[in-house]
């Protein structure tokens, strides 16, 4: 899969579940790509770098979601 085509895929799909949920967490990213985890970790781990995704972590649990949604952007007063 290109780069480009999964970062559609995965902004759609987010966007889409924005409503409902802002975090999600690896293997729901990788279910939305349908391709194998270690493929799906070097795909994410580019959107983080570009911006259209951010990581998340309480520490005990990590996520990712689009740049700028959610409860933590808002108290954390990001762009």
């Amino acid at each position: 899969m290109e780069y480009e085509e999964a970062r559609q895929r995965i902004f759609d799909t987010l966007t889409k579940k924005q409503k409902s949920k802002s975090k999600f967490y690896f293997s729901d990213l990788a279910k939305i790509l349908e391709i194998k985890p270690r493929d799906a970790k070097k795909l994410i781990n580019k959107m983080v770098e570009d911006g259209t995704l951010e990581y998340w972590s309480s520490g005990s649990t990590s996520m990712y979601g689009l740049k700028g949604t959610g409860k933590q952007a808002h108290t954390e007063h990001e762009d």
